[in-house]
């Protein structure tokens, strides 16, 4: 499975997981890039049976329910949602 590296100021280890169609998803892009964060991110909508079958596994870690957008920072913190708030907050500074 391979992530889409966005180049940027380094926050930490940022994934982004998102649905290529998402309009939530685009709008978190688009936050994280015009805030200039490096991140990488994977459209899972576009994987394999079985890749999508382990982003669900790894997803449910951090939520009770499969949702995107979800961002990972450095394995400790989550953000499950468009939150620009909060994401501004978490990675903007």
């Amino acid at each position: 499975m391979e992530f889409t590296h966005v180049d940027g100021k380094n926050k930490g280890k940022v994934l982004l997981y998102a649905i290529s169609t998402c309009i939530w998803c685009k709008k978190t892009k688009h936050l994280l890039t015009d805030l200039g964060i490096a991140y990488d991110y994977i459209d899972v909508d576009l994987l394999s049976e079985k890749e999508k079958s382990e982003i669900r596994k790894e997803v449910l870690k951090w939520k009770d329910r499969v949702a995107y957008p979800l961002i990972v920072i450095n394995g400790e913190q989550c953000i499950p949602a468009y939150e620009p708030e909060k994401i501004k907050e978490t990675l903007g500074k």
